[in-house]
């Protein structure tokens, strides 16, 4: 399952030839591919065609600017293309994508017997007698339906608690801050999509390595973690995560990694956990993640599903329902389609108005895979 890479990002000169006996037309410059190769079913200037709209200026709707793309069919990259200034070494900061990465450690930790879903969240500060986040569970905090106050939005207007967690008052012990605000809905009922939540189940998974409340413990006892158990058995060769002030791991939106590495996680995704024969997370887990939640069919355990609930970042019924992603801010995009055997990653910079032209764009990609 793991990604070949190249060495380091190719010239004009050696992509030509890497794409010499690629059947691409002769009027597109290889150098704008890394990679642009016939598939099963999908040929490159079928490809081609679909991925090109996503980066030439003048193309009509406008998508923002894409920095990166990769296309994954049956494990292999058929397709990968930068913007110039950006390569397979560049770094992109994950936005949101880090909440699915959130997750999928939340599974190894419950797969290991670390954590339990229906549990109630082992949060210090919900065990007064009395208090009703106490009944919180974590099952609760992946689907997102906790009930907790968050205010997520990025606009000007009322306080944002999630620029107040990251650079306010709550950025020295964010996990904190997000688990001391009240409840405003029964635990279960609602659906928000919320930075805080993430923290909060960053905070908690950090304690279950570490007794420790010294901030370089508990960052280093998390990078040894990840290391053991995600980093290195994924062969992810650029991922980066920040911390916060207390050690906590930014498991909301602060992490770094190559498009390949989003690739690779995305590919991890679609093969249930399993890597070179090796299965890092119990298969169960991913019956959990991939289940619509019951207060938004769209959202699963920290990941997006392509179905009609309310918000989406996707689009329903211009793709299948199996298509899921982890999505972050401006259109960043890990998209994994099981039944296609298809993984896509683009990530740049798209404003809010030229989001929907994005997203029928990705869902023409998809389309263009068989299954």
């Amino acid at each position: 399952m793991k990604i070949k890479t190249l060495s380091r990002w190719l010239g004009v000169a050696a992509a030509s030839t890497l794409l010499a006996g690629a059947s691409i037309s002769q009027q597109v410059p290889a150098s704008r591919y890394a990679v642009l190769e016939d598939s099963a079913g999908v040929s490159a200037l079928a490809l081609r065609e679909a991925v090109d709209p996503l980066f030439d200026p003048g193309e009509a709707p406008d998508v923002g600017e894409t920095r990166a793309l990769i296309v994954m069919h049956a494990g292999k990259i058929v397709a990968e293309r930068y913007a110039d200034g950006f390569g397979p070494e560049s770094r992109f900061l994950s936005w949101s994508i880090a909440r699915t990465v959130t997750g999928l450690i939340a599974g190894m930790m419950v797969s290991d017997g670390l954590l339990a879903l229906d549990d109630p969240a082992p949060v210090a500060a919900w065990r007064q007698t009395g208090d009703p986040r106490a009944a919180i569970t974590l099952r609760q905090l992946l689907q997102m339906r906790a009930g907790l106050q968050h205010r997520e939005h990025w606009q000007p207007g009322p306080p944002s608690d999630t620029l107040a967690m990251l650079a306010g008052e709550g950025a020295a012990d964010q996990a904190a801050f997000a688990a001391a605000k009240p409840l405003v809905q029964p635990p279960g009922e609602s659906f928000a999509d919320s930075a805080g939540t993430s923290m909060i189940l960053a905070g908690i998974m950090t304690a279950r390595l570490t007794a420790s409340r010294d901030p370089a413990a508990r960052r280093d006892a998390m990078a040894r973690f990840l290391a053991a158990r995600f980093i290195g058995p994924l062969g992810l060769r650029d991922f980066v995560p920040e911390y916060d002030a207390s050690g906590t791991l930014h498991g909301a939106m602060m992490m770094h990694m190559s498009a390949r590495d989003y690739a690779t996680i995305g590919e991890f995704i679609r093969q249930r956990g399993h890597v070179e024969g090796r299965q890092l997370i119990a298969d169960q887990w991913f019956d959990f993640m991939t289940a619509p939640s019951p207060a938004n069919v769209a959202y699963a355990g920290h990941l997006w599903l392509n179905r009609g609930g309310e918000p989406t970042p996707l689009f329903p019924g211009q793709a299948g329902p199996e298509v899921m992603a982890a999505v972050g801010e401006r259109g960043q995009f890990v998209l994994i389609s099981p039944r296609q055997r298809l993984v896509i990653v683009r990530l740049g910079i798209t404003r809010e108005a030229d989001m929907e032209a994005l997203r029928t764009a990705m869902a023409r990609l998809v389309r263009r895979f068989p299954g």
